[in-house]
């Protein structure tokens, strides 16, 4: 990984650190083996001489992006099949090495349509449909978001009509509103959809279901009969990706179309109702508990371009006539890197910990129990608007925090920022996941108010409620915990009991949950941090024997419990648990907590183990040769091929010599 050269400051940095590097690096990954086998996956992919050869994804227009994504996509199902790939961690690993902050056109088709075929759809409808999709004889895509609405699925408008006499769903999209827009895929790539429909039948509405649908003909890849799609433009970012838009006019499929592991519909268009409807919302949960550690991993990436950038950047003499001090040494900057930094390992150990809950999770709702399935779905909502609302705000912050370097594609945060920011909208808005884990939270509080115990992490709704905080000085964990439980308890209460308040004046539940929105929202976020916190004390006393990484650990643990308590600290000193004076200790031990991180800084980011072809990003090369390799990305730019473009003789050569006229109409006063 080391160059010729390295920078002699992060030489430096990276000789300060107080902890085996790749101990920690251990640790983020679950174990040595895990780190071997990431590394062997990802050099194949590095040294590929085909996957060198494409330009430089900041120099590709639309049409190559969209190209080279399908090229890599393909590479990446033929090496997954070359060496019996089953590992999800696997996959990652080869995904993270070939396109790190873009989403592949066939991916949807991975994650989203062959998942639900295979968890909703009868063993017949398995082998008719995702035996072929395993196979790549269909790609598909996942159609659930429409123009005129996302979040709330209940809402969608495309109808699937069922006809007993021949036996065939129409589909039909009623209003322009009922447009499907967005599926990933849709724009050229797929040519089968899994749509989400209202399903009507012998007169009646039964409600949202999932539609296998034929949208390209499979012998010249057209449009189908009655469908109308393609692409819908550039976006702020997933460039490469064809996200589209699809309409039907009234297209039929054949019954079996419509999945029906748990929902039916006879041949005489009888509708068999399911057990349990929930049991058909598994993958968006896990969508959004993969999520949660994506957004570690890309806060991980973005916080090791920025802190290896603020180590070798020197800005502004701090004393007249003095050296110019390591932009990294000045604790402004610390306080932009540092919690960031905090936020990738507790959001990757979080997201880690989730996708193990949703495995046993589904397990047990396989063998029909469904008692931790609410639990796991609204701690999935929860954790999903967190963690992207952090990343968000935060990566948008390191790309500051680099100065003017930061703005260009060159630094590779920009490209990072785009990718992410969707996913505060994508699998549901961030407001509404909040609302759903809070109407969760609200109704086992009721529970708890009747003396109802909970089992696992909601046990602490249980607890007895201590009068004032313990924090002093020395600013223990549990203390933290400690006041996390009781601004999260309190949080619920309030919104319980003005929720209960306002039922109780005559307002319906809808009414009432808006008018109680915003407290909602908030008892939802405390909870989820909370959950965070929680997670990453565990992930260090369970994989930590490291004592020396242990200790940098929990200093990470402690400046992300920390931080996130002074961000919102009105919520903490609002009933008088938390006092002044010790939010002036936190305060303090934040600061102190800067200082303990420096000298570990850069060795911390390191121990993400991100290779320069991962970051893409002439400002985090791990040889800190920054500036040389700006100057090669600037030579590199489409508009220097020409040493003189064509625009001078056209427009500025006239404009000089005063040969220049525009046809402009005549101003009027």
């Amino acid at each position: 990984m080391a160059s010729v050269k390295i920078n002699p400051d992060l030489a430096k940095e990276r000789k300060s650190a107080s902890f085996d590097c790749e101990a920690l690096t251990e640790v983020v990954y679950g174990g040595k083996e895990n780190v071997r086998r990431k590394r062997y996956l990802q050099n194949i992919v590095f040294q590929d001489k085909s996957m060198q050869s494409f330009p430089p994804w900041w120099n590709r227009d639309r049409e190559t992006l969209y190209d080279v994504g399908i090229k890599k996509s393909i590479y990446m199902i033929k090496l997954i099949k070359q060496l019996n790939i089953k590992d999800l961690s696997d996959i990652f690993y080869i995904r993270g090495a070939l396109v790190s902050h873009e989403n592949f056109p066939l991916g949807i088709h991975e994650s989203m349509f062959m998942p639900t075929i295979e968890k909703q759809g009868t063993p017949e409808q398995i082998e008719k449909y995702l035996t072929p999709a395993r196979q790549f004889k269909i790609i598909g895509t996942y159609a659930q978001t429409e123009v005129g609405h996302g979040t709330f699925i209940r809402g969608l408008e495309t109808m699937a009509t069922y006809d007993p006499a021949t036996e065939e769903f129409i589909i039909n999209s009623p209003t322009i509103t009922a447009m499907k827009y967005w599926p990933a895929g849709l724009g050229r790539t797929c040519n089968y959809a899994v749509v989400m429909a209202q399903l009507n039948t012998q007169g009646k509405n039964m409600g949202i279901h999932a539609f296998v649908v034929q949208i390209r003909s499979l012998h010249d890849h057209k449009p189908m009969p009655g469908v109308q799609l393609g692409d819908i433009g550039n976006k702020l970012g997933f460039n490469g990706m064809d996200n589209g838009y699809l309409i039907f006019n009234n297209y039929r499929v054949p019954r079996d179309a419509m999945l029906m592991r748990y929902a039916k519909v006879e041949k005489d268009g009888t509708y068999v109702a399911p057990k349990n409807a929930k049991l058909a919302y598994g993958a968006m949960v896990y969508i959004r508990a993969m999520i949660v550690g994506s957004m570690g991993i890309s806060c991980a990436m973005a916080a090791t371009i920025a802190t290896r950038y603020s180590a070798v950047r020197r800005q502004t003499e701090i004393r007249p006539g003095g050296p110019e001090p390591q932009v990294i040494d000045y604790q402004t900057q610390q306080e932009k890197l540092f919690p960031m930094i905090a936020a990738a390992f507790a959001w990757q150990f979080t997201g880690n910990f989730m996708m193990a809950e949703y495995n046993r999770v589904s397990a047990d709702i396989e063998k029909g129990n469904m008692e931790e399935y609410q639990s796991l779905h609204a701690l999935a909502a929860g954790l999903k608007a967190l963690s992207s609302d952090i990343a968000n705000e935060g990566i948008d912050k390191l790309r500051r925090a680099c100065g003017g370097h930061g703005y260009t594609h060159a630094s590779g945060l920009p490209k990072i920022w785009t990718h992410i920011t969707p996913a505060c909208t994508y699998e549901g808005e961030n407001t509404v996941m909040y609302l759903q884990c809070a109407r969760y939270l609200v109704k086992v509080y009721a529970q708890v108010s009747k003396g109802q115990q909970l089992p696992g992490f909601m046990s602490y709704l249980n607890k007895p409620q201590k009068p004032k905080s313990s924090i002093n000085e020395a600013i223990k964990m549990e203390d933290l915990t400690d006041l996390y439980e009781h601004a999260s308890v309190r949080m619920i209460q309030v919104a319980a009991t003005r929720l209960l308040s306002l039922l109780k004046s005559g307002n319906s539940m809808e009414d009432a949950r808006n008018l109680c929105g915003v407290q909602m929202v908030e008892a939802a976020r405390m909870h989820s941090y909370l959950y965070t916190v929680r997670t990453f004390q565990s992930v260090i006393q369970a994989r930590a024997s490291d004592p020396k990484v242990a200790k940098v650990l929990t200093s990470l643990c402690q400046l992300f419990a920390v931080n996130g308590i002074l961000q919102r600290l009105g919520d903490f000193l609002q009933d008088g648990f938390l006092s002044g004076q010790q939010a002036a200790m936190l305060a303090d031990r934040q600061l102190a907590l800067f200082a303990d991180i420096r000298p570990n800084a850069v060795a911390l980011v390191d121990s993400f183990d991100y290779r320069d072809e991962v970051l893409e990003s002439c400002l985090g090369r791990y040889d800190g040769n920054v500036y040389e390799a700006l100057y090669e990305y600037a030579k590199d730019s489409p508009l220097n091929k020409q040493e003189v473009s064509p625009s001078y003789y056209t427009t500025l050569k006239p404009l000089m010599e005063g040969k220049l006229t525009f046809d402009t109409p005549t101003a009027r006063l």
